[in-house]
């Protein structure tokens, strides 16, 4: 496709691979799939953090080197993003924890689901934030951003310049079906674990948007 950049097949085909193979381990060795191919502090895992880390590094650049000709609101906007993504990092490796063997506090011992230091595991009243924050609240957000936005900043002049004043890149529709795939490809993987190869689509596709969205004009002077 003349839209995709070489980057982008690179990452495509990179993802075509860690779920084909997902969906292969997953119906022939499904404990292999589980305790080495999506593994906590496994390739899925780290890559997952490695690649929100270099989306917030691309964001906060990006704000570095431009925000001297750019309004309040582009600056709040690209700044927000830059924090969002490296919080996000930093909960999918709960912030180092295990790789530097830090001991969690009493607290996160007794009021998270897997005793480390991390909101995304903390349970309140019984129930896991991770639920319904980061699963319902997420998609929501995600359905709207991904499907829905795209439309509207096509159609709307108002939502247009909405989004190019706060820096909000706008997906091409190659991230969207790429997005609508790896979705669509997790129904061939019968485990939890599966989640794992989701956040990393979620991290390569974001990745690409940042490094080249529909409106990249947003990030020139």
């Amino acid at each position: 496709m003349k839209t995709l950049t070489r980057t982008d097949k690179i990452a495509y085909i990179f993802l075509i691979l860690v779920f084909g193979f997902g969906i292969y381990f997953a119906n022939t060795n499904l404990q292999f799939f589980d305790e080495v191919y999506t593994k906590e502090d496994g390739f899925a895992e780290y890559g997952t953090a490695v690649l929100l880390f270099l989306s917030s590094m691309l964001l906060f650049i990006r704000f570095f080197k431009l925000q001297s000709s750019k309004k309040i609101l582009w600056k709040i906007g690209i700044l927000g993003m830059g924090i969002i993504f490296l919080f996000g990092a930093g909960e999918e490796i709960s912030w180092g924890q295990r790789i530097f063997e830090v001991e969690s506090s009493e607290y996160f011992i007794e009021n998270n689901a897997q005793g480390e230091t991390n909101l995304h595991n903390m349970v309140v009243d019984g129930k896991k934030i991770n639920k319904l924050i980061f699963s319902q609240l997420l998609t929501l957000i995600l359905v709207i951003y991904l499907i829905i936005t795209p439309f509207l900043y096509r159609k709307y002049d108002a939502i247009k310049n909405l989004a190019d004043s706060f820096a909000v890149p706008i997906v091409k529709w190659h991230h969207t079906i790429a997005f609508l795939l790896s979705t669509g490809l997790l129904v061939f993987m019968g485990s939890n674990r599966k989640w794992e190869l989701y956040e990393l689509a979620f991290g390569v596709i974001f990745l690409l948007i940042f490094l080249n969205p529909l409106n990249s004009k947003i990030y020139s002077k």
